[in-house]
């Protein structure tokens, strides 16, 4: 793999620290400021929707530059948002500095996607998006609990200051290592547009949203629920969490290694096997040592979707792929929201805090049907293809590279 992937990795490491380091640190933030910790939640929401938005708008913005030169423009989004946070004198002023940082995320992985997936070989496409996503998933076994312990030791204001420092070394890498890859000629906006007409492009998206939206449904109540119903001590949440991010570094990276021999049926196999334990979660959830098995397995199946879900929309949207590849990372963000909200409902309405599982389970199982779907639907144009050509060759369409 080459080594621009590692530069890719390294941004991916420090967006994905400062997404989910705030969790940790709510606490912290909420006294710091004199906010309640439900208000202080909304930097987790601000940041979220932030990337829904950010993922198009950047996308649109860089269309007229280098993907190299608009990769370096995102860090320094990035960097600039992580050093408001951490200096911010009002809540208001830091709520600017999560939104600022997020408007780089959507685009970053959405163009770094279409960067990795170029500077392999084709059969290579899927491991190399899942390399650069490795660092997403490194963040959450490392930069999230050391992120976490520096916040409450020495100060929140220190752990945004070290995710800054995060980004000028992404910066320098993609500077360095990452070659120049300017747009081909005669692509332009329209043409990225364009790539939303296919149902295919959509009913991939779709899969995102509600696949991942299965895994955060359960993973964003793990805090109550593996203290109230399992019974373990609060500070056993973060090991817990780390033993998640072990098993979507795991996933990830098998994802991507199953996706670019058969993408299908890895789909369904991951999908599949996500709605059947988050189903069995609500049972698993009342054991400390199942819990923590359970916990680890939605990690790796979770994040085991992500490669070839990009490749998906990479592959469909050929020709023209870095804005509904962008806009596809948006979606991870819209189904954390949406499975969040709906998990919140249940436990309101009194179903416990193991409910959000069953959310979780039929939002995986409702993918897994649209990736059935979107597999009888791609047949059928196949079919019809060869018949409107009888005797002809089918041919498909060779990507444009960029």
């Amino acid at each position: 793999m080459p080594l621009a992937l590692l530069a890719l990795a390294i941004g991916a490491f420090g967006i994905g620290t400062t997404e989910f380091v705030i969790m940790g640190l709510l606490p912290e933030v909420a006294g710091d400021f004199g906010v309640s910790i439900p208000t202080a939640g909304l930097l987790v929401t601000g940041y979220a929707l932030g990337v829904v938005i950010g993922a198009p708008l950047m996308t649109v913005l860089g269309t007229k530059i280098s993907r190299k030169r608009m990769l370096m423009v995102l860090m320094g989004l990035f960097i600039a948002g992580n050093l408001l946070s951490a200096v911010a004198p009002s809540f208001s002023v830091m709520m600017i500095g999560r939104v600022v940082a997020s408007l780089a995320h959507g685009a970053f992985f959405g163009i770094g996607s279409v960067v990795a997936a170029e500077l392999v070989a084709p059969d290579k496409k899927a491991g190399a998006i899942s390399m650069m996503f490795t660092g997403l998933t490194v963040a959450n076994v490392v930069g999230v609990p050391l992120g976490t312990l520096v916040g409450q030791h020495v100060g929140w204001r220190v752990t945004f200051g070290i995710v800054a420092a995060l980004g000028l070394v992404g910066l320098a890498g993609i500077a360095k290592l990452v070659p120049e890859m300017p747009r081909p000629e005669g692509v332009h906006l329209r043409h990225e547009m364009a790539a939303f007409k296919n149902a295919q492009v959509l009913l991939a998206m779709a899969m995102t949203v509600l696949g991942f939206g299965g895994v955060f449904a359960a993973i964003t109540y793990i805090a109550p629920m593996m203290t109230h119903v399992a019974g373990f001590a609060d500070g056993s949440v973060t090991w817990l969490l780390v033993l998640f991010g072990i098993g979507m570094v795991v996933g990830n990276l098998v994802g991507g290694k199953f996706a670019d021999r058969a993408l299908m049926p890895m789909l369904y196999v991951s999908l599949g096997a996500l709605a059947l334990v988050l189903a069995l979660f609500t049972l698993t959830a009342h054991n400390k040592i199942a819990a923590a098995v359970t916990i680890a397995l939605i990690g790796a199946l979770g994040f085991a979707t992500v490669p070839p879900l990009q490749k998906r929309v990479l592959d469909q949207a050929h020709g023209a792929p870095t804005l509904a590849s962008a806009v596809n990372i948006g979606a991870f963000n819209l189904g954390n929201a949406l499975s969040a909200w709906l998990g919140g409902m249940v436990i309101a309405a009194g179903f416990g805090y193991t409910a959000p599982n069953w959310v979780g389970a039929i939002l995986a199982a409702a993918a897994l049907v649209l990736a059935f779907l979107s597999a009888v639907l791609e047949r059928r144009d196949g079919s019809a293809g060869a018949v409107a050509a009888p005797g002809a060759t089918v041919e498909r369409s060779a990507p444009v590279h960029h």
